[in-house]
């Protein structure tokens, strides 16, 4: 059998190797209760946690007879009941993101002005020490905080949420990612942690935020609440719970960059692993609401109804000039350009996973080292902002500026900081600003003489920097935003160096360099090419973009993988690509598929099925009829520990081995059988059943999923994959080519198309298998 369950890690005995050694260390009890270490992960999302077993989700449609009967009984009401309210909850959870999307931004814009005001006018009165200790303490507070209510109360919220969404959607459930309390640690945390000034971003947040809003929405209602209605019932299950969540991902880009369609292609491109033409209307209608309620409040916010600094942020940059103009001679320097942004992204990824991998030692030690690293974060990024503009040079006020020049207060690309009447200092433009104001400012146009380029390589380095120390800290932190920031200050260096070989000014320069930074470190070309237009406003700018992402996507993809892709490897997340490795062809099913394999027959004896839900891990087992049921051993199905621990916890049982039949249906609702959320199923050990009871017996047919899907032994390993992806399966079957042996070979689950289980069994491909062919980066020592 090949561990049997969709129960990654959870006390599967028979298996003798262990396949690798993960970054974090348990205790030798532990470890010899679990089967794959490298099929664990940590259950909070940030690295140096302790971890946990994680399970698969169920996508498969269970068709047993209670399953039939419940949708033969439904009538045309029940079913439009069913589809009206799904547009409900996609229009809902547009509804709420979009809000939260624009309370966030709001939030970190009074903040974070708030405190920028407050160091100016101190600036203004030249008292530097004191507004130095303010500016300090002011970000250390609020890291502090949202370091705190993240460790304590909802691990699960820190890092940006993406790997976690993306991994649920390949078919992973970690626990407790879409707890209301992981949502409330998320949306505070983020404000916090982005009004720090630290170099991250809410990008991110947001997508984990609508995930976690369309995650609740389809719980199915709620006892706890008295929401148990049946039309909130019948999306018990992960397959609807699956759509939601990827709608709400969808949601929360289009409300971080208010890019509706963005969001819809972000989630196809990058996010989900599984589509369909419903499910895409579901989500572009869910964009849809995001884009109209936020434009509604932006209105309101340009009337001044949003405080003191409303007006700043609000998620578009449409700063690039309208009349943009370029010929065939400006190809090469964006051509250069997209190659190192390359070559950079894959750097950055680099270093991001090396610096994640340190700061597990770190985390590993206990929650006050985890807290104690954010504060140190925050205080060496706080005296880099403060302290590195004094190192430029005060530069003249332009006669022709269109605002105020020295600007006073938050917002502008001029800020005083020291300089004397009728002076700016550049690089203060951009520390001394939030994350949207200094992309608005090196996007802007007619800006070629406003930086200098000392000011742009300081600025440049010092946001690479901070955006990989920044990420892995014990708070709710994205990568999207510090990416744009850090390509956008490398664009205008280029434009600034080639600037006299081309046409394009430096604000379309800080564009094309935040898309290929993009490009080269999260991999992605359609949806970033969208997401940048509706960014920008100019669809001018199209034939560019697509040239730097595809440039820059091929480049990096020489090097290493996307990011998302390698914090997922650093969790232990089990994520089944969409191709299958070539080595996987030399490999039928049949040499993967181990054994001792659990079955049980039609008609079971209650204590047998005790003694293997205590003694195994397996989360699906076969069901198999002998005579006198039939002529000969035939597979009937398969049948879920889910639905088992029902059986039991009902007590339907039997005082002889004879047939229920149709009395099944009389004992037994399909609502019995819905998937709670959330993970607040039923355990074994919670079940207390006599010894007269153990002696008696219960008739799994009704219950048996009659349709599962089966491969031959003799399919190639490779094939299967393709199978078990894109169906969404938990287990598939393996039966043997010839009759007369067994009806069942083994099960097949996501354990078995691990490379480190494959190559536990298969050690001679360790040499021989295939990889794709990149540089390897130098190792840091």
């Amino acid at each position: 059998m090949a561990l049997q369950n969709g129960l990654l890690a959870a006390g599967d005995e028979e298996s003798p190797a262990v396949l690798s050694e993960p970054l974090l260390r348990e205790n030798q009890q532990e470890l010899s209760l679990r089967r794959s270490l490298s099929n664990m992960t940590s259950q909070v999302a940030i690295v140096g946690s302790n971890l946990c077993p994680i399970e698969s989700l169920d996508y498969e449609i269970i068709e047993n007879d209670l399953f039939k009967q419940d949708w033969r009984s439904r009538g045309k009401t029940e079913i439009f009941q069913y589809i009206f309210m799904k547009w409900i909850f996609c229009f809902l959870i547009g509804l709420i993101v979009s809000l939260l999307g624009f309370f966030n931004n709001l939030a970190i814009e009074n903040i974070a002005g708030l405190k920028f005001v407050i160091t100016s006018n101190m600036m203004l009165a030249r008292r530097f020490s004191e507004a130095f200790i303010v500016f300090v303490s002011s970000n250390l507070g609020l890291t502090l905080f949202a370091s705190l209510i993240t460790a304590l109360i909802a691990p699960e919220a820190a890092g940006s949420g993406i790997p976690e969404v993306k991994a649920y959607l390949n078919g992973v459930d970690p626990p407790a990612i879409f707890s209301f309390r992981t949502l409330l640690v998320k949306i505070v945390g983020s404000i916090s942690v982005v009004s720090s000034s630290l170099n991250v971003g809410k990008a991110g947040p947001m997508v984990h935020t609508g995930a976690c809003i369309g995650a609740i929405m389809g719980q199915g209602g709620s006892k706890k609440f008295r929401l148990t209605w049946k039309w909130l019932q019948v999306f018990k299950n992960d397959r609807d719970r699956r759509d939601l969540v990827t709608c709400g991902s969808a949601a929360g880009i289009a409300a971080a960059f208010r890019a509706p369609v963005g969001g819809v292609l972000f989630a196809l491109e990058e996010i989900a692993s599984w589509w369909r033409s419903a499910l895409l209307w579901r989500a572009f209608f869910t964009t849809a609401v995001v884009a109209i309620v936020l434009r509604a409040l932006i209105d309101a916010c340009l009337r001044g109804e949003c405080g003191l600094f409303g007006k700043g942020g609000l998620i578009m940059y449409n700063v690039t000039s309208a009349n943009i103009s370029y010929h065939l001679r400006d190809v090469p320097p964006v051509i250069l350009l997209a190659v190192i942004g390359g070559i950079l992204g894959s750097i950055y990824n680099h270093l991001l996973n090396k610096i994640l991998q340190i700061y597990n030692l770190v985390n590993e030690k206990g929650i006050a080292y985890k807290v104690i690293l954010a504060c140190c974060i925050s205080i060496s990024t706080s005296c880099l902002l403060f302290g590195l503009p004094w190192i430029a040079s005060c530069r003249p006020c332009p006669s022709d500026t269109s605002e105020p020049c020295p600007t006073i207060g938050r917002s502008g690309n001029y800020k005083k900081f020291q300089c004397p009447p009728g002076y700016y200092n550049d690089l203060a433009s951009l520390f001394f600003n939030t994350n949207d104001d200094a992309i608005k400012n090196l996007f802007s146009k007619d800006t070629d003489a406003e930086f200098h380029h000392s000011s742009m390589l300081i600025f440049f380095a010092t946001c690479f920097i901070l955006s990989t120390f920044s990420y892995g800290i014990v708070a709710p932190t994205g990568l999207f935003v510090p990416v744009i920031v850090t390509g956008a200050a490398y664009g205008r260096l280029v434009g600034m160096y080639v600037g006299f070989a081309t046409n394009l000014n430096h604000g379309l320069f800080a564009v094309l360099g935040s898309a290929a930074l993009l490009g080269g470190s999260m991999r992605m070309t359609v949806s970033l090419c969208v997401i940048i237009l509706e960014l920008t406003d100019n669809l001018l700018l199209l034939p560019l973009i697509m040239l730097v992402l595809l440039i820059s996507k091929t480049v990096g993809d020489v090097f290493d993988e996307n990011i998302y892709d390698l914090i997922m490897n650093i969790k232990g997340f089990p994520y089944l690509e969409a191709y299958a490795e070539p080595y996987m062809r030399q490999l039928t099913v049949g040499d993967v598929v181990t054994g001792p394999l659990q079955i049980f027959r039609g008609i079971e004896k209650v204590g047998n099925i005790v003694h293997v839900l205590k003694t195994t891990g397996h989360n699906g087992f076969p069901v198999v009829d002998e005579p006198p049921l039939s002529s000969s051993p035939v597979l009937f199905g398969l049948i879920l520990r889910a639905h088992l621990v029902t059986l039991l916890k009902k007590k339907s049982f039997l005082r002889t081995p004879t047939p229920l039949g149709s009395d099944a249906s009389l004992q037994f609702s399909a609502d019995d059988f819905a998937k709670k959320g959330l993970g607040h199923g039923d355990q074994i050990e919670d079940i207390q059943l006599s010894e007269e009871e153990l002696e008696m017996f219960v008739d799994l047919h009704p219950f048996t999923n009659t349709s599962p899907y089966t491969v031959v032994e003799t399919m190639s390993l490779a094939k299967a994959l393709i199978l078990f992806r894109e169906v969404g399966l938990r287990h598939l079957l393996v039966i043997p080519k010839v009759s007369g042996r067994v009806p069942v070979v083994g099960i097949l689950t996501r354990h078995d198309f691990m490379q480190e289980h494959i190559l536990n069994l298969h050690p001679q491909l360790q040499w021989s298998r295939w990889r794709r062919l990149r540089f390897q980066l130098p190792r840091l020592r």
